[in-house]
């Protein structure tokens, strides 16, 4: 079959891979001049070993497998691929009940290795940190994702698929048994080798139609906007919010991965101390609503992207519901004093001249019409088309798993 895949993130790149080892005729189309340009090229690097998901869910048989399946990956492409470890830190007794549910989930759900630590015990792994007892997950790694996706997109193109660059993809038309899209094209000069075929237009814009027996969605920060033009439905919708970062002066100061025991209302906050493949040591993220989808710096305002979270049903709701919690991270990004004195629990000796500020993300955060945060995989199918309206962490850990879950469900009629 001819099959489309929208975006050339890692997911988008995994399924188009999968694909072409069963043999299909593959094309990617993505809008920006690279691969991994947005929530792949910005995340926080970390290869989750399955800590915290229900055991037996998708979630966390997808992130068990997912982690296999990378490490291999990475080991045979010659992919920075460390092993760092990672220690889920309790700081008093209140949550001491939640890093034993931790350990429980984790144990099910087969993670190697774990080791409940007390204070000395802790100190032994990260000298500088503090806590009532911690978490050990030794086989918690981190990756560099942007170069796996690099990796994926060379082996589309060895088996016979392309990845278009510079196509943005404005026109959807589905049926059940085949989809059309069109494409607004961009001329890109320079284009990285083996990743374009020669189909990139002329000096402007120009537009391009093709038709596929099968299409797979993966749009990543336009994931609604993009289903939305095959007919699905408006909900949920993508919800952009700035991840801010700052990074350690001295990074010899944290030897691996120091996190702090989640808030199950909001797992991705807290402070997490995340080495990166390149030696350096961020302290982040804090969350706040960002002016664009694509929204990596605080000057970076699109009033369409503001307009249309000012007009999703779901976001009076969700600012009601959460306000308290909006109104932390608000003050957490306005002073760099408060985002360290949070820091400053996990590793009492951090100062704020000790840290600088360091690139900045964008969780596409998916919400419901009701203004309900959605955590979980939501997946449509309209026709021929399958659209990923959301894939939650761990989603780049688990893209190759995820990737052998989609084309199963895409070829399945």
């Amino acid at each position: 079959m001819r099959i489309g895949v929208i975006g050339a993130g890692i997911l988008g790149l995994a399924v188009a891979r999968r694909l072409g080892e069963l043999g299909h005729e593959v094309t990617v189309l993505e809008k920006e001049d690279r691969v991994a340009g947005h929530q792949t090229g910005h995340n926080s690097g970390v290869a989750h070993a399955g800590l915290y998901y229900a055991p037996g869910s998708l979630k966390a048989e997808l992130c068990r497998r997912g982690i296999g399946l990378l490490k291999e990956f990475c080991q045979l492409r010659g992919i920075a691929y460390d092993e760092c470890g990672k220690i889920v830190v309790a700081r008093n007794q209140r949550e001491l009940e939640p890093l034993l549910e931790i350990e429980r989930r984790a144990a099910l759900n087969g993670v190697p290795g774990l080791r409940r630590l007390d204070r000395r015990g802790l100190r032994e792994i990260e000298p500088a940190a503090d806590g009532l007892a911690a978490l050990h997950s030794p086989t918690t790694a981190i990756v560099d994702f942007p170069g796996v996706a690099r990796a994926l997109a060379e082996e589309v193109r060895l088996t016979g698929g392309v990845v278009r660059l510079g196509h943005e993809v404005i026109g959807i038309k589905a049926d059940t048994g085949h989809a059309v899209v069109t494409s607004k094209v961009r001329a890109l000069p320079g284009l990285e080798a083996g990743l374009g075929d020669g189909h990139s237009g002329d000096s402007g814009m120009v537009a391009s139609a093709e038709a596929f027996d099968r299409l797979v969605v993966c749009a990543g920060l336009h994931s609604d906007r993009v289903a939305m033009l095959a007919g699905d439905a408006p909900e949920p919708a993508i919800l952009p919010f700035r991840g801010e970062y700052y990074r350690l002066r001295s990074p010899e100061l944290v030897r691996g991965l120091i996190y702090p025991v989640p808030d199950p209302r909001y797992p991705f906050l807290g402070v997490h101390f995340t080495r990166r493949v390149d030696g350096s040591v961020d302290i982040g993220p804090n969350a706040v609503l960002a002016g664009a989808r694509e929204g990596y710096r605080r000057r970076d305002v699109s009033v369409r992207d503001l307009w249309d979270v000012l007009r999703w049903p779901g976001f009076p709701a969700l600012a009601l519901e959460h306000w308290r919690t909006g109104a932390k991270e608000l003050y957490g990004s306005a002073s760099k004093r408060a985002f360290v004195r949070e820091a400053r629990s996990f590793v009492p000796g951090l100062r704020a001249a000790d840290v600088v500020a360091a690139p900045s993300g964008v969780r596409a955060q998916a919400v419901d019409a009701d203004g309900s945060l959605v955590d979980d995989f939501r997946l449509g199918r309209i026709g021929a088309v399958l659209t990923v309206r959301n894939a939650p962490s761990p989603g780049a850990t688990s893209s190759l798993a995820i990737a052998e879950h989609l084309v199963t469900l895409l070829l399945k009629e």
